[in-house]
């Protein structure tokens, strides 16, 4: 039976993306570092609502998807990250990068398995 890996994410940055191309680019390398195949994208828009203002970013991998989203209006900005893969997900790798690139300065996460139902892999604030 294939794995059904689902990490979410959502932390706090001061230097929120707000670059559609440079986040397309930093979307592209991340699925390559982390040894997965785009299907389509990535793509990225930046939306100017009030109240609903910032970056989003996601791509078709061959294995599901990976989503970024960021709200920039407030200080620091609110970002979610959602990966879904039903491969090999090197979570703990990943949760670092996120932290490291996005500067992300606090958060939690969440690991689920979701082959038969819901089950929770590991969990943190950070």
């Amino acid at each position: 039976m294939a794995l059904h890996n689902h990490l979410l994410l959502n932390g706090f940055t001061n230097t929120p993306p707000k670059d559609e191309a440079e986040t397309i680019e930093w979307m592209r390398q991340l699925v390559e570092v982390i040894d997965m195949k785009i299907l389509q994208g990535p793509f990225a828009s930046y939306v100017t609502q009030e109240g609903n203002r910032g970056l989003t970013c996601v791509v078709m991998i061959e294995t599901s998807h990976i989503a970024l989203h960021v709200w920039d209006e407030e200080e620091p900005a609110f970002v979610q990250f959602d990966l879904y893969t039903c491969g090999r997900l090197p979570a703990g790798f990943l949760i670092d990068k996120l932290k490291e690139e996005l500067g992300l300065i606090e958060g939690s996460y969440l690991v689920l398995e979701r082959g038969e139902g819901f089950r929770t892999l590991d969990q943190a604030d950070f």
